[in-house]
């Protein structure tokens, strides 16, 4: 069976992912900081105290799977905050940063050698970090720590194509999480289906791709 490794699977889209790639018959780490009931009923390989936003703890968190040879590894954790012009936290802009941007990469960095050749790896990014795409500004911090995921996911597909192993930047769509509040209009369920659909279209001819779950490929 082929073995994919998903953090923030708890919940949302994490979840949905898990549970889709688990009917498809494949075995599948699902890594989070607290599991769930839902996550816990799956089949899953439940990893816990695996927190994304703390890059002292992640390698020996991450430590739990050395042995795991990887064909897909999902950076799907991340967190929202509502930072505008006049309203903002630097501690909040930061801690974005460290789980939006900087824990993908740590994550992929520290699993790295067990990624299997022909592995993929998607980042689960947002349109927001568009800046072609912004045309309402606030989420200061979502806005920049997307675009500089953006950023880490274009470099790691230049880096990681000898490799043969292709990156992808997938935005789900605005999708009924608890994130937002369940206000979105596309469901996890249906969400995490579309970004299957593009895992499996990535391949070293399109790697570094920014795409929306349903197809378009999106500014920069």
């Amino acid at each position: 069976m082929p073995n994919a490794v998903i953090t923030g699977a708890n919940r949302g889209i994490g979840l949905e992912l898990t549970k889709q790639l688990l009917a498809k018959g494949w075995d599948v780490y699902a890594l989070c900081r607290h599991s769930s009931d839902e996550l816990n009923e799956s089949n899953a390989k439940v990893v816990t105290k695996v927190d994304v936003g703390n890059p002292d703890a992640l390698p020996n968190a991450l430590a739990k799977i050395k042995d795991v040879k990887i064909d897909l590894l999902i950076n799907n954790a991340g967190v929202l905050g509502k930072d505008s012009i006049d309203e903002w936290d630097p501690h909040t802009i930061e801690h974005q940063f460290r789980v939006n941007a900087l824990g993908p990469l740590l994550v992929t960095q520290v699993l790295l050698e067990q990624l299997k050749k022909g592995a993929k790896v998607a980042h689960i990014t947002s349109r927001m970090g568009s800046l072609a795409d912004n045309a309402s500004g606030g989420y200061y911090g979502y806005r920049m720590s997307k675009a500089a995921l953006n950023a880490v996911g274009v470099s790691m597909a230049n880096d990681l194509k000898e490799r043969g192993i292709a990156v992808a930047l997938l935005h789900p769509g605005y999708v009924q999480t608890e994130m937002v509040s369940y206000g979105g209009d596309i469901s996890a369920e249906d969400a995490a289906s579309r970004l299957l659909d593009r895992i499996e279209d990535l391949n070293l001819n399109n790697t570094g791709s920014f795409w929306h779950s349903n197809g378009e490929i999106l500014p920069w």
